[in-house]
């Protein structure tokens, strides 16, 4: 497998690649997406974290031994994954990828040389979840990680951009997180960015997944009670922070907190469960959400959530929404 010593460049960025139980085709079409970017080997680093899967795969990835690093570990989750790879990483640049994803080789290549000609803590990019994507594309900034999280949405994948690693020191996925651990990961980095670069280019590509209704089902729990804790750290995490830092994080929970009750609409489609809910946020003073003109979205549903009448209302009308990612 991949050496890693003496191999890594001044400029360089290490993929991380949680990988658990996917057909290895789909592995290898992402190994190949990082190998076909304009890098040289000492550019890149391909860190593999086999989470445990039924079989090891490394046998089958035999062609790309001199490319890869592969670790295969006992099943903890992909957060715990993601931490191994961040202790493995030597690049200077970190960026995730899903094993069943992959980079889109035209707006990554923008994005490597966006943030080789401006060093950039972050790099925020678009993502695809189509084979193609614009040929041409709009750059902003550099601006601080707090002004990004005050005057604007981010998407809080953490596949969904680049980050120097030093930035990302004190920043780790808290274990046994399954739902959420992006968007906690993502904030605190944030926070922590100096200058941050963005980009619309489609440089990623999601490859969307139908689960059936019992799979769905039996993830609501977790995925709730994961969110709950996230916005719960988050908002603590403000609490220790100067006024802009503060200001900028509180967004966030706010934000995090309406798709929280959207999804208990959503996914229980119960008003005891709702009133409960609220109750509990209520308690930790994350509800009512914060009278902020965040957007039109958030102002329409704050006012919804403070009636008892608009509480009806959404239960009645979400579940038949079409889910947005």
């Amino acid at each position: 497998m991949q050496a890693k010593a003496d191999h890594i460049n001044p400029f360089s960025i290490s993929f991380i690649i949680p990988y658990y139980n996917l057909p290895v085709d789909m592995l290898k079409e992402c190994i190949d997406s990082i190998l076909s970017l304009p890098l040289q080997p000492q550019e890149r680093e391909i860190i593999i974290v086999d989470d445990g899967s039924d079989c090891s795969v490394e046998a089958d990835l035999n062609a790309y031994a001199d490319n890869i690093s592969y670790i295969r570990k006992e099943n903890e989750g992909v957060s715990v994954a993601r931490n191994v790879g961040l202790e493995e990483a030597e690049g200077n640049y970190i960026q995730f990828v899903d094993a069943d994803d992959k980079l889109m080789k035209g707006p990554y290549a923008h994005c490597i040389e966006l943030i080789r000609n401006n060093p950039a803590d972050m790099l925020l990019f678009d993502f695809t979840t189509t084979q193609s994507s614009a040929a041409a594309y709009t750059d902003e900034g550099p601006m601080s990680g707090t002004a990004v999280m005050r005057n604007r949405n981010i998407h809080g994948s953490t596949w969904g951009y680049i980050f120097r690693k030093s930035i990302g020191q004190n920043c780790r996925f808290t274990p046994g997180v399954s739902y959420g651990e992006d968007e906690e990961f993502t904030a605190r980095l944030l926070i922590q960015a100096e200058s941050v670069m963005m980009t619309d280019a489609q440089a990623y590509y999601y490859r969307q997944h139908e689960r059936s209704a019992t799979q769905q089902t039996s993830r609501n729990d977790k995925r709730l009670s994961d969110t709950r804790a996230v916005i719960s750290r988050l908002y603590h995490l403000a609490e220790t922070l100067p006024e802009d830092k503060h200001d900028a994080l509180q967004r966030r929970v706010a934000q995090l907190t309406m798709d929280y009750i959207y999804n208990v609409i959503r996914l229980t489609r119960s008003e005891e469960l709702l009133d409960s809910t609220l109750v509990d946020l209520r308690s930790e003073h994350l509800f009512p959400l914060p009278d902020k003109a965040y957007t039109t979205k958030y102002t329409w549903f704050r006012r919804m959530t403070n009636s008892a009448f608009g509480r009806k209302m959404l239960i009645m009308t979400i579940p038949l929404m079409k889910k947005e990612r």
